[in-house]
């Protein structure tokens, strides 16, 4: 394995793909090494009882003709290839709320949003317009969200400093309101007085702007970036895990894998979480203050998933996803105790090419710290290696899974009877899978009071090495797509490939 790259990328999650595509389409022979079986990271999808399930990609926003995600997935020449099904215009998503019967609408379209949002309270129509007017004017201060090259730097500086919480409540008192407008939270993990408005405003944007399902899984997406790579000339090496970044002289010469042999490139993109990256890179370069302030970031919280096989035809397929959260906890929904868990739930629908009447499978997701799996933290598990965590373990699970649905049949009550099976995953499930030693969902938090000690350059002080994925600047498939953007542009050292793609 002696053979040289020109770049190799150490993760093949959505940022590791996007740059090894993009860099490999400009030239470069690239080199990705995966340490799992599966490459995408959150794109990876699992099959139980003859039934896909998406471990990320619940859905996508932005893929309507001309937005954002659509234009970067046309430049690559995947469009075309993937399955997809829009979402309900009238509703992506339904905002339940414990104690209150009525179902909450997000729809597609602006005005189409703001006219659904007032047949629930019709005296809004000011607050709901300053709020699509807050989201696009702070979406709008994001050149490279807009796929826009040059951007001030400045430019965008202005609108960091707004706390969702804070800006939310100044445009309507009425606490429904304020509790729908922040409902489909748990896409960006909403901390009260902490979460950055930008955070909100560029996710629920890219919905608004139009809101997409992956037929049979969001592994395509990957599969197809992969295909890509290997046509540019370039190779995907899974179950294949560095253990360092070797640096020399002053840049990285090599990384060493697991089993001590090297790879070497001119350049390295790690899209490990950056904490990671560090850890395994030894070099006076990278400053002990820098390390220090990075490992000191807060990750955001993980997550406990509930995966549902129905029996056949014995569920309908809806189309929309549901938020749900308890009365009175819009804004502490990480805040839950042993008593009170789960305060949330967001559920998801797999789109299956098999059936659009009834619905094979049905996620459900909530909140969970990585403290509650801690008795287990030190035990590892994935379809290439396992562990076995034991029974106490199996009956943790059980008993989290057997609360959530509970939780869920208020809402749902036919539910249990068209259960065939369910799996779960845990904290402990995203870390072995994705690498972050939390089991992290989301990343690195961001904190509208010091926004800028969140942005992770993906520049580091050693000269060919670089950082890209969800902990740069956003989560999520747009984020790491973004994200994979900045690295290619800070790496290529200019802004056209921003040009190409928007004129893809």
């Amino acid at each position: 394995m002696a053979e040289q790259f020109d770049i190799i990328i150490i993760g093949s999650g959505m940022g590791g793909l996007i740059c090894a595509d993009i860099l490999g389409k400009e030239g470069y022979k690239v080199c990705v090494l995966e340490k799992n079986r599966q490459i995408g990271g959150c794109l990876q999808t699992y099959v139980r009882d003859k039934v896909i399930f998406d471990s990320g990609v619940h859905y996508l926003g932005g893929l309507g003709e001309g937005q954002n995600l659509y234009q970067v997935f046309k430049y690559l020449g995947i469009i075309g290839k993937l399955k997809l099904q829009k979402m309900d215009e009238d509703v992506f998503d339904k905002i339940l709320i414990g104690n209150d019967e009525t179902e909450y609408v997000n729809a597609q379209g602006y005005e189409n949003f703001i006219q659904h949002l007032l047949k629930d309270f019709p005296n809004e129509e000011q607050a709901l317009r300053l709020y699509c007017d807050k989201i696009k004017e702070v979406c709008s201060k994001f050149p490279l969200y807009n796929l826009r090259s040059g951007g001030d730097v400045n430019e965008k500086t202005t609108v960091l400093g707004i706390d969702t919480r804070t800006f939310i409540e100044s445009i309507t008192t009425d606490k429904k309101l304020q509790a729908v407008l922040v409902g489909n939270s748990m896409l960006y993990v909403l901390q009260s007085g902490k979460t950055p408005f930008y955070v909100h405003a560029m996710i629920l944007n890219s919905y608004i702007e139009s809101a997409w399902k992956c037929i049979d899984g969001g592994s395509d997406i990957g599969k197809y970036m992969a295909q890509n790579i290997r046509q540019h000339g370039g190779v995907i090496h899974r179950n294949t895990e560095v253990k360092k970044i070797v640096v020399e002289e002053g840049k990285v010469n090599s990384v060493e894998l697991a089993d001590g042999s090297h790879l070497y490139a001119k350049h390295f993109i790690s899209n490990m979480h950056p904490v990671r990256t560090l850890a395994m890179t030894e070099s006076n370069l990278i400053k002990q203050a820098y390390k220090s302030r990075i490992s000191g970031l807060e990750n955001s919280i993980g997550g406990f998933v509930v995966n549902i096989v129905f029996e056949k035809n014995a569920y309908p397929y809806i189309k929309n996803n549901f938020y749900y959260h308890k009365e009175g906890h819009t804004w502490n929904l990480t805040e839950y105790t042993e008593d009170n868990w789960p305060l949330c739930y967001a559920i998801f629908f797999s789109a299956s090419s098999r059936s659009l009447e009834f619905a094979e499978s049905m996620t459900i997701l909530t909140y969970m710290r990585f403290d509650d799996v801690k008795p287990w933290a030190d035990t590892f598990n994935t379809v290439s290696k396992e562990d076995n965590r034991g029974r106490a373990y199996e009956d943790f699970k059980k008993r989290k899974a057997e609360s959530l649905i509970d939780l869920v049949e208020e809402k749902f009550p036919e539910l249990r009877k068209a259960i065939k099976s369910y799996y779960t995953a845990t904290p402990l499930s995203y870390k072995d899978y994705i690498g972050n030693e939390d089991g992290s969902m989301y990343g690195i938090t961001k904190d509208y009071s010091n926004p800028l000690k969140t942005f992770i350059s993906p520049r580091t002080k050693i000269p060919n090495l670089y950082l890209t994925g969800q902990n740069l600047n956003l989560h999520g498939i747009l984020g790491a797509t973004m994200s994979g953007l900045v690295t290619c542009t800070a790496f290529l050292g200019n802004d056209n490939i921003i040009e190409k793609i928007r004129h893809a």
